[in-house]
């Protein structure tokens, strides 16, 4: 996978990295340190103009969330997680979660694994 990510910079609440194949527009917390952004929106434009969206998450993410809820009782006591245009990384951090989106793209798996909102 090619690294072909910029430093990206901040549009508002947004914060928007582009690539040659997109542009990302994340959406992190207040004051979150972007290379330790563990669960985030992300919306992206492709180059051919479609407009997708994922939540990505990390797996230490996921299993935090899932061991709250078995204390909480939330999802059968944390037996199953769930969101809607989820995508699970390996690795934290706005960087890394571009990195994944990029090969997405250039293993042509983008639309098998995010949303398109323009359909």
């Amino acid at each position: 996978m090619s690294h072909s990510t910029q430093p990206g910079s901040w549009d508002g609440p947004w914060y928007r990295v582009r690539t040659e194949h997109f542009e990302a527009a994340f959406l992190p917390n207040v004051g979150e340190d972007l290379e330790s952004v563990d669960n985030v929106d992300v919306f992206v434009d492709l180059k051919d103009g479609s407009r997708w969206s994922a939540t990505v998450i990390t797996l230490a993410q996921v299993e935090a969330i899932m061991a709250r809820w078995a204390e909480s009782g939330e999802a059968l006591g944390g037996r199953y997680f769930w969101c809607s245009d989820g995508l699970i990384a390996r690795d934290a951090g706005i960087s890394s979660m571009t990195d994944v989106l990029v090969g997405l793209v250039e293993n042509d798996e983008f639309a098998q694994v995010l949303h398109r909102l323009d359909d």
